[in-house]
């Protein structure tokens, strides 16, 4: 059995989609779009060298292009830092007194939640915002003054 080049090609890709479908890299799915460059030109009719850089250029391309894609994208906060997975993150509370571990017991949300102070210096009584969570206890930070 005689498998021509355009076979191999489309082979090679099956088996990247394949390896990419049970690991997760879509990095891999950059490199199949490469492969299938390759077996486009070898349907055509062109050489193996020519394959070969159809391939590279294709399958590196979108590898780099990708790669530049995510670099320029803003990276997101930590989960227990970031309001769009806590709705908490930037909500007020009032904290009527700090103890000297610079912990506190406040009413928020119809419940009574330990709050860590998360500020620089000394914490003080009056109003806060909750900077992060951690398990059931809220980190809080000075709210800014209007």
């Amino acid at each position: 059995m005689d498998l021509d080049a355009s076979t191999l090609w489309w082979l090679a890709v099956g088996g990247l989609v394949a390896v990419e479908l049970a690991t997760g890299t879509f990095y891999l799915l950059m490199l199949a779009m490469g492969a299938a460059a390759g077996a486009l030109a070898a349907h055509a009719g062109l050489g193996s060298v020519a394959q070969l850089a159809a391939a590279s250029v294709v399958g590196g391309g979108a590898v780099v292009l990708w790669h530049l894609t995510r670099r320029l994208r803003p990276t997101s906060a930590p989960a227990d830092r970031n309001r769009d997975v806590n709705i908490d993150i930037g909500q007020r509370v009032h904290v009527p007194g700090w103890d000297s571990a610079g912990t506190a017991r406040v009413p928020y949300r119809g419940a009574a939640w330990a709050v860590r102070y998360a500020g620089e210096g000394q914490p003080a009584p009056g109003e806060h915002v909750i900077v992060a969570l951690d398990g059931n206890e809220l980190r809080v930070a000075p709210a800014a003054r209007p």
